[in-house]
Formats: C-alpha cells, sequence, structure tokens
C-alpha cells in the first residue's frame, strides 16, 4: 500500500528555491524582499477597492466604520 505524502512546501516557495539556488547580495535580497512586498500589497489593495465599489461606500461611511467596535465577545 503506497501511502501519499504531503508536500512541505508550496509552489511558490519551491519555484522560488529553484529560480534562487544562488547567492543573493545583500542588495538584492533587500530589493527582492521590496518587490515582493509591494506585489501583495498591490493585491491587497485591489481588493479592498473591489470591496469598497462593490458596497458602494462613501468616505462618511468609512470614517464611520472606523469609529465601530465590530470585535464579537466569545
Amino acid at each position: 500500500m503506497q501511502v501519499a505524502l504531503k508536500q512541505p512546501l508550496s509552489n511558490v516557495q519551491l519555484e522560488l528555491l529553484k529560480m534562487f539556488s544562488h547567492q543573493l547580495s545583500e542588495a538584492d535580497l533587500v530589493a527582492l524582499r521590496t518587490t515582493l512586498a509591494q506585489f501583495f500589497a498591490q493585491r491587497l489593495i485591489a481588493q479592498a477597492d473591489a470591496v469598497w465599489d462593490e458596497n458602494q461606500w462613501t468616505d462618511t461611511e468609512v470614517d464611520a466604520l472606523l469609529k465601530t467596535k465590530m470585535r464579537k465577545k466569545q
């Protein structure tokens, strides 16, 4: 009986390991981290913009949300 092993690394981790199998300079490593952070920040901003548009929020409504305690007690 053969047991299926779960891959411990994600597809993006495996791809990055293949791409960067050599040492990067510290400056290049910082640039890479910055690029990755910008990539994920842009995706998050796009998702937030989509929710804003979907709900047709105005600045006034968002200001009210910022002042609302929405945490649930457990």
